[in-house]
């Protein structure tokens, strides 16, 4: 009988620092959204989504490519209003948001046309961000 009771101590404590480590390894993890969408919902959900994962402790990297590109695109801020507001809110709140440079030139967006605080993105950038240690990554 207490073996018993011991075994089942040890299974209620084995539990407990399982559930602590679970815990432990996903508190502030990174996160990585490829936003490629050019869509206003869409945009607004993607970059909604890591603005209110980065106001949980979690790092946040928002890429974004190919259509993407147009929704940091000043000359579209009658288009993307709130999404606009969100990407700016998302700087000042230590998020990084990254525009991809090829993606820039198909779409004839020019550097002095992205909103202020985006980082024209190259590779060493970009890999840092989505390769960093613990890494979760999302796409739009």
């Amino acid at each position: 009988m207490m073996t018993l009771l011991r075994a089942g101590w040890m299974v209620i404590w084995l539990c407990m620092v399982g559930a602590s480590v679970a815990q432990a390894t996903t508190k502030g993890d990174p996160l990585f959204i490829n936003m490629t969408t050019q869509d206003a919902h869409r945009a607004l959900m993607a970059i909604s989504f890591g603005k209110n994962q980065l106001d949980r402790g979690h790092p946040l990297t928002l890429f974004l490519n190919d259509g993407g590109v147009l929704v940091a695109n000043t000359a579209n801020a009658d288009k993307y209003p709130e999404q606009q507001k969100l990407l700016s809110a998302t700087l000042a709140a230590g998020g990084k948001v990254l525009i991809c440079a090829m993606c820039m030139q198909k779409y004839g967006v020019k550097a002095a046309q992205v909103l202020p605080g985006i980082q024209v993105s190259n590779p060493d950038l970009t890999g840092a961000a989505l390769f960093a240690p613990d890494t979760r990554t999302l796409s739009w």
